[in-house]
């Protein structure tokens, strides 16, 4: 799907906008993309311009959400189709999503592009191929193609964070000449996908699956060696798992899946908030 290239507001943004109508500037300066560029904006009385483009000035806009222009109006990016998808502001730019009310990505103390940013490195993508299992809003596939990576496969599973992908200028494009054709984003579930992927085909693994009671799928033994199977000796695999129920259920996520790990036929430790792996 093509990338959305209009204007995002929030309402801390159309407070700004709105305030500087009000003192009778006529010029409007700062980010209409999530902090990911900035320009500028000329203020008329009934409406605002914006890359030639005439604009009406935002009603009251809610809290914690992005709103971009549909043709008619400015609606919120979300969007229900069985549960409620939402792309969600955040301090650093980069916004992160919802399901249902669940945040699906850090960012109480840093950007999710930036703690991607360290998970990453720890596969070390520059010139490999690598598999990125559940794409999301594409973080780890943006820092594999600014770290240097040759070849990156993706797959989402969910349609409407594809759709979340195409509004967020933080998500890479397949299509944008900066990632140079060598990021390939396919809608599918990775745990049916894999088998079509051949025997150590890649060289290093991202799995950042949804939470063990939403995919147990994608923590199972028998897709722990599937991911081993495609992976080259030596291949490096990063995979989040965060702490669920350890306070409530007093179970160790991270070290139950090294375990099933180790068994699938990779050396695995926990690091960040998750397991490293080397494949044997």
């Amino acid at each position: 799907m093509p990338h959305y290239s209009g204007p995002l507001l929030t309402a801390p943004l159309a407070d700004r906008l709105l305030a500087a109508r009000a003192a009778g500037h006529g010029e409007w300066s700062g980010s209409l993309d999530l902090d990911r560029s900035s320009g500028s904006a000329a203020l008329h009385a009934d409406a605002w311009h914006w890359q030639g483009q005439a604009y009406p000035y935002p009603a009251k806009l809610k809290d914690r959400t992005i709103y971009y222009w549909d043709g008619a109006d400015f609606a919120a990016v979300s969007r229900y189709a069985g549960s409620l998808i939402k792309l969600v502001p955040t301090p650093w730019g980069a916004p992160t999503f919802e399901i249902d009310g669940i945040k699906m990505l850090p960012t109480a103390k840093t950007s999710p592009l930036d703690d991607a940013r360290r998970k990453v490195a720890l596969i070390e993508p520059r010139g490999k191929s690598v598999l990125d299992t559940c794409g999301g809003l594409g973080y780890f596939a943006a820092c594999c193609l600014d770290a240097g990576a040759a070849r990156i496969r993706s797959f989402e599973k969910n349609e409407s964070v594809l759709w979340l992908r195409t509004l967020n200028p933080w998500s890479p494009d397949p299509d944008a000449p900066a990632s140079g054709g060598r990021l390939q984003l396919s809608h599918g579930d990775v745990s049916q996908a894999i088998a079509g992927i051949g025997d150590a085909s890649v060289d290093a693994l991202l799995h950042d699956p949804p939470r063990f009671g939403i995919a147990g799928e994608l923590y199972s033994q028998a897709f722990y060696e599937q991911l081993a199977r495609v992976l080259r000796r030596g291949g490096r695999l990063f995979h989040y798992t965060g702490s669920p129920n350890k306070l409530t259920s007093g179970r160790d996520v991270p070290r139950e899946v090294a375990k099933r790990l180790d068994k699938a036929g990779f050396k695995a430790e926990l690091a960040l908030d998750g397991v490293l792996a080397t494949r044997r």
